[in-house]
């Protein structure tokens, strides 16, 4: 069934729900719906709609079914900080961060970024940053889109991603331990944040900043992952562990 997502306050106290701009082009055009044809929406608290197309054209009407809360999205937030990196990397790992469960994407300017970005292209970037995790979440079956902020400097990213539950500092250095040990003793994390850094790695500096702080100095294996590689195999082993791994209902 066609995936759209919506804001809470889309939804009138009598079940209705307009869509206009491009995913009613997308349902009118694209897909030729017409009414009596269902699609599911999902708002911002990731909850979930069955719906039934009542009107189809430049402005798209549907009458909400039945709601639930999704049930494809994973049982913890996970916030990834990525170091700026270039060409379309970042654009890779948006696609396979909102694939595999992330709740955000900060991208961070670290020590060792080849890209750098003025505040004035920040407001333009984050656009396009956004329209591609939408797109990833409409395609996965995600019941929420993660955010992408604006960029942040090294040290406010650190401070913000110490306070999860589950604070991974991925680093190829000394002094690491693998994932599965951080698991370990971890058992059932609320917020996990996953901290990645550039082509180049991080400077020592900038690991020493991370362990003063209290994260989890991680190591990924004995191969060096890209930095486009990093974040999505992080995330497919959180799911594994805390997502996968439970109990069935």
């Amino acid at each position: 069934m066609p995936r759209f997502f919506i804001q809470s306050a889309d939804v009138s106290a009598e079940g209705r729900v307009l869509i206009g701009g491009e995913d009613a082009l997308h349902i009118t055009k694209a897909l030729r719906m017409k009414p009596g044809e269902r699609v599911t929406l999902c708002d911002e608290a990731g909850v979930e709609y069955e719906t039934v197309l009542l009107l189809a054209g430049e402005r798209v009407e549907c009458e909400v079914l039945s709601s639930k809360p999704s049930e494809n999205e994973p049982p913890y937030e996970a916030v990834v900080y990525q170091a700026l990196v270039k060409g379309d990397r970042f654009d890779t790992v948006l696609m396979k961060a909102t694939e595999l469960g992330a709740s955000k994407i900060v991208p961070v300017a670290s020590a060792r970024c080849t890209v750098r970005l003025e505040p004035k292209e920040y407001a333009k970037k984050r656009e396009r940053w956004q329209r591609i995790a939408a797109e990833a979440a409409k395609q996965c079956g995600r019941g929420r889109i993660p955010e992408v902020t604006d960029p942040v400097p090294f040290r406010r990213a650190l401070e913000e991603a110490a306070r999860a539950d589950l604070p991974l500092f991925c680093y190829e250095g000394e002094g690491t331990c693998p994932l599965p040990s951080h698991f370990e003793a971890c058992a059932d994390p609320r917020t996990v944040s996953v901290v990645i850094g550039p082509e180049g790695g991080f400077e020592e500096a900038e690991a020493e900043a991370a362990g003063s702080l209290g994260m989890k100095m991680t190591g990924l294996g004995k191969r060096i992952l890209r930095t486009e590689t990093a974040a999505p195999a992080v995330l497919a082993m959180l799911s594994c562990r805390y997502e996968l791994g439970r109990p069935q209902d």
